[in-house]
């Protein structure tokens, strides 16, 4: 079966102008261009297109995806496999987050109660989730699998009250940083505020504190380009100056 450029389009749910914008960078060109000019697809360019959809859906950016699926190692049933499971892992958060609302509109019309903490579930465990599938293998080999269950069972067990002190508090860390950082002295008052709230922070989910666990967190914000991508995301080089902050704040600055 083939399909010109407007009924690959219909057929896929996307708009004609991606198409021809996937054969611009290389990510999906046609079988042929017919006698009048037109692009022209067949099955191997349906099944590229069904994976570049896949990959969009899961949040991939069109650069990686091109690096996936032009790999010489690239095996397109794995690939499917994968999909998969990450989509039936993406259909479980979405389905805490849907019983999730239909208990609030019930609890809304006054036909159930519902505990504080519950209004908050699925968004605790998609922060969980996401957590664990950026930084999970790191922290876990870091701090141990006991600390790190004990931390999440922290988080799941917050009411509205302490979710919403956590969140404050991140942000709170967020703009104290911004503000440290353009004065550019990590021994600073602002700077070592910022530590103070970051301790705070982790307290939240931790429980406990210890100052080498906290600067090894530091340290691992900047060995990490994930983590550093965080707080370098406003500010390029914020990661470095809050671990020095930490360092200092902790003792263990070298």
């Amino acid at each position: 079966m083939e399909y010109t450029v407007q009924k690959l389009a219909r057929m896929a749910g996307i708009s004609g102008r991606t198409l021809r914008y996937y054969d611009e960078i290389g990510i999906l060109t046609p079988a042929r261009i017919n006698s009048s000019g037109y692009r022209v697809y067949g099955t191997a360019e349906v099944d590229r297109l069904q994976q570049i959809l896949f990959y969009r859906e899961l949040g991939v950016s069109l650069d990686n995806i091109r690096e996936i699926i032009t790999a010489p190692s690239f095996d397109g049933l794995a690939a499917l496999k994968e999909h998969r499971l990450k989509l039936l892992d993406k259909k479980q958060k979405l389905e805490l987050l849907i019983v999730n609302v239909e208990k609030t509109i019930v609890l809304t019309e006054g036909r159930i109660t519902m505990a504080d903490k519950e209004k908050f579930e699925g968004f605790k465990q998609n922060m969980i989730d996401s957590n664990e599938k950026m930084y999970g293998k790191e922290i876990r080999a870091k701090y141990g699998n006991e600390r790190i269950d004990q931390s999440n069972e922290r988080l799941k067990g917050m009411d509205q009250e302490q979710y919403n002190q956590l969140q404050e508090l991140g942000a709170q860390v967020i703009d104290t940083l911004t503000e440290a950082f353009a004065n550019g002295d990590p021994a600073g008052e602002l700077a070592q505020k910022t530590a103070e709230l970051h301790r705070q922070w982790l307290i939240f989910t931790w429980g406990d504190y210890s100052k080498e666990a906290h600067a090894g967190l530091a340290r691992m914000y900047v060995d990490d380009e994930r983590f550093t991508s965080y707080y370098d995301q406003q500010q390029p080089g914020a990661t470095k100056f809050l671990r020095d902050a930490i360092l200092i704040y902790t003792g263990m600055k070298k």
